[in-house]
């Protein structure tokens, strides 16, 4: 019995003593599930934040200005009931009533919108340059400038305006004075925006949603029209329009079909264009907006075309930059990514950076050999829109990232929504 009893016991811890043993590893496969598990979703919380992230870069890639907008100002220097001069706070900005600016061209005058704040703003100003293609547009910005200009003020500047292209902008310098190419202009605005003007007379052909010639000349007495583009250039040249200047993927079907719409008749009013690229976007493709946006797209590739824009634009700010006085800013507000890029990568050949993706990190070399102290000594301390520069040999790129408009402007200005504020300033 003893025996038994012995054999009893033994046998209760022994099933005891598996039964806690099954049990810890009941435990332990527990406790390494949950590990894996955690660690799988934790991999799947970081896989869906790396977009995210990703996102939140490509929004820094510019900079929103945090400037107050002031509906008073826009009312004020405005000018006409259907023009707003675009980011006009921020242009106030660049050129400040603390840096002197004695000379100062405007290569895209409008409707003189920012002229008028500008000149209020430096009673020190002694020679206004007015440029515009535009004779309509012209003819406002001189009645505009006069108005200005006759109010009692001795310290008005002088103000010359001219009919023509800002890429003649140093000969128009010589023809005032030859001693305004040596000693330099202070500062340079370049606004490439259409105006409201513009766009609003369908007679011009620039609008979208008004039938009208297919015009698109920015200067009225040019030879070259859309019309002439898509009726007669061969049809890979058109294709080649649609698809660089316009960035349209649809670029072949919309060749092929301006193509043939020659042998039955052409296409001349915008109108007609319009139908045409109704016909060639699917229904799938958003709707009314879908095509609205495709003919955005079409009408800028023929504008750009028209008015050899790209290349003007370059070449221009090249001679704007040898225009400038030490010291002296050239501001430019681009509308699209075409012109957006043009200038972003003109600047930096221009201050000698010939990467043109290259970081500020990486030419400490080129910026090492010039006084920081020197290059930093034209910009004042309380210009707090100047976040990142870019320094090179000959000027400062004083927007590394490009400045947008307030939220509140582009709320109320549709037409400032893709604008982008681009500065430099020579050495």
């Amino acid at each position: 019995m003893a025996i038994a009893s012995t054999l009893s016991s033994s046998t209760s811890k022994l099933f005891s003593f598996a039964s806690l043993s099954f049990r810890l590893r009941t435990l332990t496969t527990t406790a390494r599930s949950a590990r894996s598990n955690c660690s799988v979703a934790s991999k799947k919380r970081k896989e869906k934040q790396e977009p995210r992230q990703r996102v939140v870069v490509k929004e820094k890639r510019r900079t929103r200005s945090d400037r107050e907008f002031q509906s008073e100002t826009i009312k004020r220097y405005g000018g006409t009931g259907n023009h707003i001069p675009v980011m006009l706070g921020e242009v106030l900005d660049v050129f400040p009533a603390s840096k002197q600016l004695r000379y100062f061209v405007d290569c895209t005058v409008g409707a003189a919108g920012h002229y008028s704040a500008i000149i209020e703003g430096h009673p020190e100003m002694e020679v206004y340059i007015g440029l515009d293609v535009d004779p309509v547009a012209l003819e406002k910005a001189r009645a505009r400038i006069n108005s200005v200009l006759h109010d009692p003020n001795p310290s008005s500047p002088k103000a010359y305006t001219f009919l023509e292209n800002f890429r003649y902008v140093k000969s128009l310098l010589c023809d005032v004075d030859e001693k305004l190419v040596e000693t330099g202009i202070d500062g340079i605005l370049m606004d490439l925006g259409m105006s409201s003007m513009q766009v609003n007379d369908p007679q011009r052909g620039f609008s979208v949603l008004a039938n009208g010639p297919l015009d698109m000349r920015m200067d009225p007495q040019a030879s070259l029209k859309a019309e002439d583009i898509l009726n007669s250039w061969p049809d890979n040249e058109v294709g080649r329009i649609l698809r660089d200047y316009g960035e349209e993927s649809n670029w072949f079907s919309l060749q092929n079909r301006i193509v043939r719409a020659r042998s039955q008749g052409g296409l001349h009013t915008t109108g007609d264009l319009v139908d045409l690229i109704k016909s060639a976007t699917p229904l799938s493709r958003e709707g009314r907006q879908g095509w609205i946006k495709t003919a955005t797209r079409v009408f800028q590739a023929l504008r750009i075309a028209v008015n050899d824009e790209l290349k003007t634009l370059e070449d221009s700010l090249y001679a704007s930059f040898d225009c400038l006085a030490p010291g002296g800013r050239l501001a430019v507000i681009s509308f699209h990514s075409l012109e957006d890029r043009i200038v972003k990568q003109t600047f930096l050949d221009i201050i000698n950076i010939k990467d043109r993706d290259v970081d500020v990190d990486m030419i400490e070399e080129a910026a090492g050999k010039q006084d920081l102290r020197k290059i930093m000594s034209g910009i004042d301390e309380n210009e707090a829109w100047i976040k990142q520069t870019v320094q090179g040999l000959r000027g400062i790129i004083l927007t590394k990232r490009p400045i947008t408009p307030s939220e509140t402007e582009e709320s109320l200005n549709s037409r400032a929504r893709s604008a982008k504020l681009r500065v430099i300033q020579k050495l």
